[in-house]
């Protein structure tokens, strides 16, 4: 099974920028490539972060965006999104019996479930004791259940990102809840630490995509200022068979030099080298 995990999009108002770079021409680029290169994909999962300020007219962009996508989107929210706008213009989009975007579907087996972390006023991940209800739910009645959602639900030794995290106060019990279930569930999948992180929480192996817009400069001392630069951005491509997981890391903005080489011996001898044996 091959999944597409994109984050970040920070889609704004049709013409306004978004740190100095279009949010718009990058997602599209980004899709033109998963369409080209990976149309096998079973999903393309992205997560949060769909809109910048969270205006209907950036939701409204993004459901253009999609619209002629043949490869089934899900879509989750982040810190930047407005949960009632997000609604408002995807209004049959699933969500919990609280309200919140929570759903989960089944794709080969394994309970893929999209988890809404999003707070209020606040740019903290937040996963109150209604939506872990709602996950113990799902995760009791799974066997194998794959997990997405926008922030970051552990510290990532990055002291300014840790401090919009998920909170203290309901990661202990999130944390809690994934040890209980640790059987069952396969990989934790997040963005918005705009950076490619991986390790382990929980005893569950967990990986952050890159942004498609603006990277983060890791920084493991800076604590107040989260620092960033209009690097080449990715996407995820997720490989997975039964207990194995592979990911590549896409870099489709790149439009510099591709160099060649074949894979035998002498491919990579010294130039020059083999004439003078």
């Amino acid at each position: 099974m091959k999944i597409i995990h994109i984050s970040d999009i920070h889609l704004t108002v049709p013409g306004e920028e978004m740190g100095g770079l279009d949010p718009h021409a990058r997602f599209a680029r980004a899709i033109a490539d998963v369409t080209k290169n990976h149309a096998d994909a079973t999903r393309i999962v992205i997560t949060g972060d769909l809109a910048h300020w969270g205006e209907v007219e950036a939701y409204e962009a993004l459901k253009t965006a999609l619209a002629g996508v043949s490869i089934p989107v899900r879509l989750m929210i982040g810190n930047h999104d407005d949960r009632a706008h997000f609604c408002k213009v995807f209004d049959t989009h699933p969500a919990d019996a609280n309200g919140y975007i929570n759903y989960g579907e089944t794709v080969n087996g394994t309970r893929m479930l999209y988890l809404d972390s999003v707070g209020d006023k606040t740019h903290a991940g937040h996963f109150c004791a209604d939506r872990r209800a709602w996950l113990e739910g799902e995760l009791a009645a799974s066997q194998r259940a794959r997990l997405f959602l926008h922030h970051n639900p552990m510290p990532v030794s990055l002291p300014a990102e840790d401090k919009i995290a998920l909170v203290p106060e309901d990661r202990a019990p999130f944390k809690a809840l994934l040890k209980t279930y640790l059987d069952r569930i396969d990989y934790i999948h997040f963005g918005h630490v705009h950076a490619p992180i991986h390790g382990q929480f929980a005893g569950i192996p967990f990986a952050s995509v890159p942004s498609t817009g603006n990277q983060s400069l890791p920084d493991l001392n800076e604590t107040e200022v989260l620092k960033g630069a209009p690097m080449d951005p990715a996407y995820f491509v997720l490989l997975i068979d039964g207990d194995d997981t592979t990911i590549h890391q896409i870099p489709f903005a790149w439009d510099g030099p591709v160099m060649a080489s074949g894979t035998g011996w002498d491919d990579w001898a010294k130039p020059g080298a083999a004439a003078a044996e």
